[in-house]
């Protein structure tokens, strides 16, 4: 069942999807996996991290469990592998995933939007987790176009 959620996340995801590949292609290619302050995340490894996630929410909105601790070393082991692999592979699966994470938020009924997932900061609802993919792409789109007018590309 498609509820007005459902709808405008279908539309909107795959929009902030493609809005965070144009804010890191409008950074020079020597500047994307460059780190602010030396210490600072890169835009490579930025998009890396929502592109694993748009998928590891598309399965958590399918299986409703999640391992936090496991997950999150697992995370971290998947993102510095995507990261190694260039921005062809993370663009790869960017793309793949997030049409992996339309699907899934499709196949979640409006009956079970207030079903609650225990995660590590407590527990959420399964219209707060649809909601992850396309707020992290904004946050991130953000932060590379933050990227962007430190070195006076935007």
């Amino acid at each position: 069942m498609s509820t007005a959620l459902h709808s405008f996340l279908s539309r909107v995801t795959p929009r902030s999807s493609q809005d965070l590949i144009e804010a890191f292609l409008r950074l020079p290619e020597d500047k994307r996996n460059w780190s602010p302050m030396g210490e600072a995340r890169t835009a490579l490894d930025q998009v890396a991290e929502v592109a694993i996630l748009n998928g590891s929410t598309a399965d958590l909105l399918r299986t409703r469990q999640f391992d936090g601790e496991k997950a999150m070393e697992t995370f971290m082991e998947a993102k510095a592998a995507l990261v190694n692999q260039g921005w062809d592979a993370v663009r790869s699966l960017l793309e793949s995933n997030t049409e992996k994470f339309v699907g899934a938020i499709n196949e979640v009924s409006e009956a079970d939007m207030g079903v609650e997932i225990q995660m590590p900061w407590g527990p959420m609802t399964l219209e707060q987790i649809m909601s992850y993919p396309f707020w992290n792409a904004c946050y991130h789109e953000g932060q590379i176009n933050y990227i962007a007018t430190m070195i006076g590309a935007f």
